[in-house]
């Protein structure tokens, strides 16, 4: 018989043979379901001891609410969070606190949803979810947050009613004038409440259930301007004086000084705001209203405007070299833009005496310039008049008029201008009143004698060789202008007469060399003389004259008496005298280089003129047409 490997086989009660892993299976598979049994006896048990209640390591806030029911976690929950109504929110601005609960802002716990929430952990999915959220309650525990309800809404009304407070819309400084009186307001800065970056910042605070401070935020804008009151200080110290505007004397030109009252001032000055450059302050300007003061100072440019004025020489015979007898007179204009800028910034400085602001004009000739420069190296010309029997008056004007002339120079091809150079005849310019003809009579007035200097230059300039441009003669014959030394009156000198009457009738001549001229005059009263000189370059020229003498003579008139009811019973006073009419022709060639350089003539034609006396009422006097 056979032996069996009793390690291989083996026999059950029945007879039958079973393997060893089948006989470890069905011993895990008996585990298996004792384990399950048993697990499911304890999850039985476990459901049952927390029916209705909540399992075990759920938190919410910090608060352990195992094993409590819904009423339990409600009133746990309701001791330990109070914030809706127990909070502490500040919301601050500028050291100013406004205190609020989280209620008052819309903020609200609901803790009966709270517990809810706490108490479906591990019941609101199916079997396996919920095990597996039991299972990390047991393990790790299970951390909720309070569900919170919060209406924006609330709490914007609430931020609301502070912007109320706070908002304040920005405001500029103002400046003005109202006369001389100062208006100044002051600026303020805008504030606005940003409430959706304030309510963003409550809402930090309120998820966090934190007491808390929190800051509003204000958008702050400051004006342009904020603080007028420099400037207004300034107006008011520009307004506290009359301004004072001074033209400084120059040679003889003296000082000359305008005021201009507050009242007036005030209307001149203008406010303008500045607006500088970004990172420089804006601010307010009181500055001279331009338009306004440009007309004042234009009102002011001929009374301060100073011509430039030659240098005056004497040729000094001897030596031959100009010697100044008076300094030049440097030039001015009024530069009114320069003037403007200046008395702006005196004014912003406090200053109200001011000086104008002028350009110079050097004139052209200056005492440092020399003869030889200007071609002044001798004589060319010399003519002299004789004034017998003027009485003082008349002299006067003489010595006045021939000053005008002394040491006056004339430059290369320019047309000299008598009037011009004479200037107003005037008692307060030093004229006597002397006789002269005027309408178509002899009588008293300002500058009588004033011809006896014309006619001198006239002939001058004749018998230098000038071109004439304008000559006049008088009205009639005039015994001055024909006498020779001694006092003998020679006809030649008919028709070499100039009459010059300013500003209409005038005596020109042209310096038509390349060399400047000089003019001298002397009065001699011993001798009653008058002698004109010319100074320059002598160019070879040569003048030939002819005059035809007095032709066409008609007769004076017979004398005329008039009664003068200003004038006593026997007085006889002659006012004019008599003069016969006559035609003069003089004809002058210039002659220069050995040719004709160039001829003219000057026709004179004298009206005859009646002697004319005044007498007193009842006076005898002869028959008179």
């Amino acid at each position: 018989m056979t032996m069996m490997n009793v390690n291989a086989t083996a026999k059950i009660q029945n007879g039958v043979d079973i393997p060893v892993f089948l006989k470890l299976f069905l011993a895990f598979i008996v585990s298996l379901l004792v384990f399950g049994l048993l697990a499911m006896v304890l999850l039985i048990g476990f459901e049952i001891a927390y029916a209705n209640r909540i399992y075990p390591n759920v938190y919410v806030n910090d608060i352990d609410l195992s094993g409590l029911s819904l009423e339990e976690a409600y009133s746990r929950l309701s001791e330990d969070i109070a914030y809706t109504y127990e909070g502490q929110i500040e919301i601050t601005y500028q050291g100013q606190g406004w205190q609020a609960t989280p209620l008052d802002l819309g903020y609200r716990v609901d803790l009966e949803v709270s517990a809810q929430q706490a108490y479906n952990v591990g019941r609101r999915r199916w079997l396996i979810p919920n095990l597996i959220e039991k299972g990390r309650a047991w393990f790790e525990g299970v951390q909720l947050s309070p569900v919170a309800l919060y209406d924006e809404r609330i709490a914007q009304n609430f931020i609301n009613a502070i912007a109320d407070e706070i908002n304040v819309p920005v405001e500029e400084a103002a400046l003005s004038l109202e006369g001389t009186e100062v208006i100044v307001q002051s600026g303020q800065v805008g504030r606005q409440v940003d409430v959706d970056r304030s309510l963003a910042a409550i809402a930090v605070a309120l998820q966090a259930m934190e007491n808390i401070s929190v800051p509003l935020v204000v958008d702050e804008t400051p004006p342009v301007i904020l603080d007028a009151s420099a400037q207004a200080e300034l107006a008011h110290k520009i307004l506290s004086e009359p301004l004072e505007l001074v033209a400084p004397a120059v040679g003889e030109f003296e000082e000359e000084n305008w005021t201009i009252t507050p009242d007036s001032l005030a209307n001149l000055l203008v406010i303008s705001r500045s607006d500088h450059e970004i990172g420089e302050e804006s601010t307010y300007e009181i500055t001279l209203n331009e338009s306004q003061f440009t007309l004042y100072l234009n009102g002011l440019v001929s009374r301060v405007k100073v011509e430039p004025v030659n240098t005056r020489f004497m040729f000094n015979d001897d030596t031959r070299e100009l010697e100044v007898i008076k300094p030049a007179v440097i030039g001015r204009n009024l530069n009114i833009q320069s003037s403007l800028d200046h008395i702006n910034e005196q004014l912003q400085a406090g200053e109200h005496t001011i000086t104008l602001q002028f350009d110079t004009v050097t004139p052209e000739i200056t005492d440092a310039v020399t003869g030889e420069e200007l071609g002044i190296v001798e004589l060319v010309e010399e003519r002299t008049t004789y004034f017998y029997g003027s009485d003082a008056a008349r002299v006067q004007n003489i010595e006045t008029a021939a000053a005008q002339f002394h040491g006056l120079l004339i430059p290369p091809g320019a047309t000299f201008s008598m009037a011009q150079a004479l200037g107003n005849i005037s008692l307060e310019n030093g004229y006597a009143e002397a006789l002269i003809i005027y309408g178509g009579q002899t009588i008293q007035g300002v500058g009588g004698g004033v011809c006896q200097v014309s006619t001198t230059l006239f002939r001058t300039a004749f018998f230098a060789g000038f071109p004439i441009v304008e000559r006049h003669a008088h009205a009639y014959r005039v015994s001055y202008y024909e006498y020779d030394p001694g006092r003998i009156r020679n006809p030649q000198w008919a028709g070499f007469d100039a009459t010059v009457y300013v500003p209409i009738v005038d005596l020109k001549f042209t310096n038509d060399t390349d060399h400047w001229l000089l003019m001298e005059t002397y009065v001699y009263r011993g001798s009653e003389a008058l002698t004109w000189k010319f100074y320059s370059t002598d160019d070879g020229r040569t003048v030939e004259w002819n005059t035809t003498g007095p032709r066409n003579i008609v007769d004076a008139p017979e004398p005329l008496y008039r009664e003068n009811p200003d004038l006593q019973k026997g007085v006889i006073k002659q006012v004019d005298y008599a003069a016969d009419g006559a035609d003069i022709n003089v004809t002058r060639t210039v002659y220069k280089g050995g040719s004709i350089h160039f001829s003219d003539s000057f026709f004179t034609h004298f009206r005859p003129w009646q002697e004319i006396n005044e007498y007193g009422p009842g006076t005898d006097v002869p028959d008179s047409d």
